[in-house]
């Protein structure tokens, strides 16, 4: 697979990573993102993410779609920028919180600045 795919393994699905992701890891909002972090230094190095649009700011399913989309495209294309840390087990959670539909431009920066901070704490 090329460097630039987003496949299924890399998506965060395990009920039990999403309850520990919520419960221990650390926050933070970055317009229009709330991100969620949690790495832990014991396990596989993976990076796994989950990406949220939730239908109480957007009610239809195709505004929700296309902000999903939008949003991963712009992790699948910065994703190398967490290559670069140690090697370490890293979840993350993109919520994308705001009510308008931004253009990609605005998402992809968001999304940079978010995996750049991420990269400086760890």
């Amino acid at each position: 697979m090329s460097d630039c795919s987003l496949p299924r393994t890399e998506r965060l699905r395990s009920f039990g990573a999403v309850r520990r992701l919520f419960e221990q890891g650390e926050s933070g909002f970055v317009f229009p993102f709330r991100y969620v972090w949690f790495a832990e230094t014991d396990a596989l190095p993976t990076v796994e993410v989950l990406f949220s649009v939730p239908k109480r700011f957007h009610k239809r399913a195709n505004k929700r779609n296309l902000l999903r989309r939008r949003t991963k495209e712009a992790y699948r294309l910065q994703k190398q920028l967490l290559a670069n840390i140690e090697p370490v087990n890293l979840d993350l959670a993109l919520i994308y919180s705001s009510k308008e539909v931004l253009p990609y431009k605005t998402i992809y920066r968001a999304v940079r600045k978010i995996l750049e901070t991420i990269g400086e704490r760890l």
